[in-house]
């Protein structure tokens, strides 16, 4: 069909397509973890990754942590040593769930267009 997007003909191509990365927000993953319980940020860094496989920087993570916590979406919780620990706020539980059920919704449709074609 004349529309349809050509794709090239790669030989050789690995199967291994992690150097793409991941399709992730670091702000929905920081949500979901916290939705586990409070954590500081080499927490939150460990927790995604092993939720996610995806491993954020440090300058990735407290931008977003900055963000989420300027927007009301996360509080930050009394020092513990060195380490401030942060909490999931009852409006980022909402967004959270939100934009959970957005992506099932967008991934229901993909799957479904898949099995089609």
């Amino acid at each position: 069909m004349p529309n349809e997007p050509h794709e090239p003909n790669v030989p050789n191509q690995p199967d291994d397509l992690s150097d793409l990365g991941r399709f992730s927000d670091p702000s929905l993953l920081i949500l979901a973890s916290l939705a586990g319980g409070s954590k500081h940020g080499y927490a939150m860094i460990e927790d995604i990754a092993q939720m996610a496989a995806v491993r954020l920087g440090p300058g990735t993570l407290y931008g977003a942590i900055a963000r989420l916590e300027q927007r009301g979406l996360i509080a930050p919780l009394p020092a513990e040593d060195r380490r401030r620990p942060y909490r999931l706020t009852a409006q980022g539980a909402t967004v959270l769930r939100e934009q959970l059920a957005a992506l099932q919704a967008f991934a229901t449709t993909g799957l479904r267009r898949l099995a089609i074609n």
